[in-house]
């Protein structure tokens, strides 16, 4: 079933908030460290590493995009790591995008005319 639904407004992490808590945790790697200068790079990489291997392997750091259609709110559930070159944000609140659904899957067209592929979550209305 193909239809016009609108983007609802779910906010993208951004790669700000990535960099901020990479951040945050190379301050605690240096500071478990003894403070200890000149290990920056060392410090940076151990916490960009850390931060990364816990975004894939929390299940729960799955990512959702939410469409309403016809009054009915559906979460629809994405794993980042396998949506290719997708990038949240992509769908601005209140713009019409087109849906089709397949069963427990709900397929989203993105602006560049690929679709991103979700697992129905949830059902709101």
């Amino acid at each position: 079933m193909k239809t016009d639904a609108k983007a609802s407004g779910i906010q993208p992490r951004k790669a700000s908030d990535m960099q901020a808590k990479i951040r945050r945790r190379a301050e605690e790697i240096y500071m478990r460290t003894g403070r200890l200068p000149g290990h920056d790079l060392e410090n940076w990489a151990q916490a960009e590493a850390e931060v990364l291997r816990e975004r894939t392997t929390h299940p729960y750091r799955r990512k959702a995009v939410v469409i309403k259609v016809g009054g009915v709110q559906y979460v629809g559930e994405y794993s980042p790591e396998s949506t290719g070159d997708y990038n949240p944000g992509e769908f601005q609140a209140g713009i019409p995008v087109q849906v089709r659904f397949d069963g427990e899957k709900m397929f989203v067209k993105r602006p560049n005319g690929k679709e991103l592929e979700t697992r129905i979550v949830r059902k709101i209305g």
